[in-house]
């Protein structure tokens, strides 16, 4: 099964990179994938690369179902 994590980004880097944030990680990734990536959006991110831009309306339930998925996990 794949997983795609939700990541802020947070600085956009040369060479189709950027650095993220999923809670404490930081983390720098591929933008390849994504048409002008910018700061602030929040992407899903799978095997270093930001696969998709996860729109605004969809983050407050994006954000419940990983604090479901960390609750579950016992963290």
């Amino acid at each position: 099964m794949c997983l795609a994590v939700p990541h802020e980004l947070t600085e956009l880097l040369p060479d189709h990179r950027a650095r993220a944030t999923a809670g404490t990680a930081q983390v720098t990734i591929r933008t390849d994938l994504l048409s002008e990536p910018r700061v602030g959006d929040v992407v899903l991110v799978h095997g270093g690369f930001a696969i998709e831009r996860v729109h605004q309306e969809d983050q407050e339930e994006l954000a419940s179902l990983w604090e479901e998925v960390h609750r579950l996990a016992g963290r």
